[in-house]
């Protein structure tokens, strides 16, 4: 996959989920059995706020040829989605969520991966 593909599924990804948790809340955290209260729908939201500000640089940058800038978004991405995968697989083994949770580990192990290739092997697309 070119990093543009890879930049591109980043944008949908988070733009999708971004949207959704910012629009209703409680009803996508109620589907991986997590139930709340104001507060975490007030930190759903702003979570919500960074994914889609995530789908907006990764759409704006996905063309972009190598650059310093570039490979800054490429690492700090690959640092998002590296920590997202390990908090992920932290709460699933915990029992925080149901076994859709499953899909939240795949999708951030997915990605580190793809970012961590082109942060760290791949160069060029």
């Amino acid at each position: 996959m070119k990093l543009s593909g890879l930049m591109t599924l980043n944008a949908v990804i988070a733009g999708l989920f971004g949207i959704g948790f910012l629009v209703m809340p409680t009803q996508i955290l109620s589907n991986y059995g997590i139930t709340g209260d104001a507060g975490l729908d007030l930190m759903t939201r702003l979570f919500a706020g960074a994914l889609i500000g995530f789908a907006i640089i990764s759409w704006q940058a996905r063309n972009v040829g190598d650059s310093v800038a570039r490979r800054a978004i490429v690492m700090s991405f690959f640092v998002a989605d590296a920590t997202g995968f390990v908090v992920a697989l932290m709460a699933q083994m915990n029992g925080v969520v149901n076994n859709l949770g499953w899909s939240t580990v795949a999708l951030y192990l997915v990605l580190a991966a793809g970012f961590g290739y082109f942060a760290f092997g791949k160069t060029d697309e």
